[in-house]
């Protein structure tokens, strides 16, 4: 992403945009008692409502994101007692490489496209670790998110890029969100081979 593609998510956030959704994916919400615990990876964490999540039931956290502004929204969060997350700032399309070293038992990536990230988040995974990856869909329903196809999977396109893990889960269509707007999404758990 460019200088402005950061500026501009800064300013998302300066402004107060997500402020209204402080609760985590339904999809994590849903697994948690059935996921490893230890570190979890929270992927492109914005103002980090997975990442709090994941830290108030007991994970150590990594959470990172391009947004200063939003990492200090969630950073500002985590004053309470017994949350432990490290927030890290970094452009991961210019950089995949600065994703945080694993292992972890857990990563979470929610609604943000970036293909060349796979391979080094698997390997990020520790043996039997899962993966939980929330996607937007291509869709011509009135749902929520990108407006373009850019960000945005072809139908199974998120199931192919999972090959070589043990799929646990995986769902693709109209979902509901706890704040009651609609999205397309591609929803996969999957695990590491131990």
């Amino acid at each position: 992403m460019s200088r402005a593609e950061r500026e501009k998510w800064d300013e998302r956030y300066r402004g107060g945009a997500y402020a209204e959704r402080p609760h985590p994916t339904a999809l994590l919400a849903d697994w948690l008692d059935r996921l490893p615990r230890g570190r979890a990876l929270d992927v492109a964490c914005g103002a980090g409502r997975n990442a709090l999540y994941l830290a108030a039931n007991g994970y150590t956290v990594d959470a990172i994101d391009i947004s200063s502004v939003g990492l200090e929204r969630g950073r500002a969060a985590t004053a309470r007692p017994g949350l432990a997350i490290d927030w890290h700032c970094a452009d991961l399309e210019e950089d995949s490489q600065a994703l945080p070293r694993g292992p972890y038992a857990l990563v979470v990536w929610v609604r943000y496209v970036n293909a060349a990230l796979w391979r080094p988040l698997v390997e990020r995974l520790a043996p039997g670790g899962h993966v939980l990856v929330e996607q937007h869909l291509v869709t011509s329903a009135d749902v929520v998110g990108p407006s373009g196809t850019a960000f945005r999977l072809a139908p199974h396109e998120l199931e192919r890029e999972a090959a070589g893990l043990a799929l646990v889960y995986y769902h693709e269509g109209l979902v509901v969100d706890p704040d009651g707007r609609t999205a397309a999404l591609a929803q996969l758990i999957a695990r590491r081979p131990d």
